[in-house]
């Protein structure tokens, strides 16, 4: 939901839930402690106004909740959930996006083979036998197990690095999200990263993906 608000207001939809169920308690808090709650100047029709706003917002998604419940997944679907999911959304925010369960979503990243993203702390987890493979080529889009984030390979490494590890070692870019500041000279640039080198048992394969529709070249 996009409400036109300003930096200091608080119109999270936890916040304005909150208000909502103020009003509607008996006593009723007043209108201005309620615009004082959102951190908004007092103005009673803005105030009905964001709240009705908010009321229709949860309308439209019980319905789209509701017109999704029970129905398998689209390959639209599966695509996006694949595509936000290695760009590194979480499984939370995009089953609220698409109007469909987390675990719906999660069972959608295990059934087609997505590598997991670790939790902090979390030890290295094993990828998905769709994704385990020693050979890769120059410029594939891959998945770094190490650094749980999508990467490319640059280069395969000298053969002394095959015996030293017993399997094939990579140089690979490992793809980051920027931060974005107004009044950074990075600002306007999403996408950042660095090289790293890694054995193939780390690096995931995710060419089998782009049968769901998946577009590896914008991930």
């Amino acid at each position: 939901m996009k409400l036109k608000k300003r930096k200091h207001e608080n119109l999270s939809e936890t916040n304005l839930q909150k208000v909502v169920d103020l009003l509607a308690r008996t006593p009723p808090v007043t209108k201005k402690e309620a615009c004082e709650i959102l951190n908004i100047a007092y103005n009673t029709s803005r105030l009905t106004r964001l709240l009705e706003d908010f009321e229709s917002h949860k309308t439209y998604i019980a319905g789209r909740k509701a017109k999704n419940r029970g129905r398998p997944a689209s390959n639209l679907e599966i695509s996006e959930v694949v595509s936000y999911y290695l760009q590194g959304d979480t499984v939370a925010q995009i089953a609220k996006g698409l109007y469909r369960s987390p675990s719906f979503i999660k069972s959608i990243i295990d059934r087609v083979g997505v590598p997991s993203r670790r939790t902090k702390g979390e030890p290295n987890t094993l990828l998905p036998e769709e994704c385990v493979a020693e050979d890769f080529e120059v410029g594939e889009r891959v998945w770094s197990a190490q650094y749980d984030a999508p990467a490319q390979i640059d280069k395969r490494l000298e053969d002394s690095y095959t015996e030293k590890y017993d399997v094939p070692c990579y140089s690979i870019y490992v793809f980051q999200k920027v931060e974005q500041s107004n009044d950074s000279w990075i600002a306007g640039i999403e996408v950042g990263g660095f090289y790293a080198y890694q054995t193939a048992y780390e690096i995931g394969k995710l060419s089998h993906l782009e049968k769901y529709g998946v577009n590896l070249k914008e991930i």
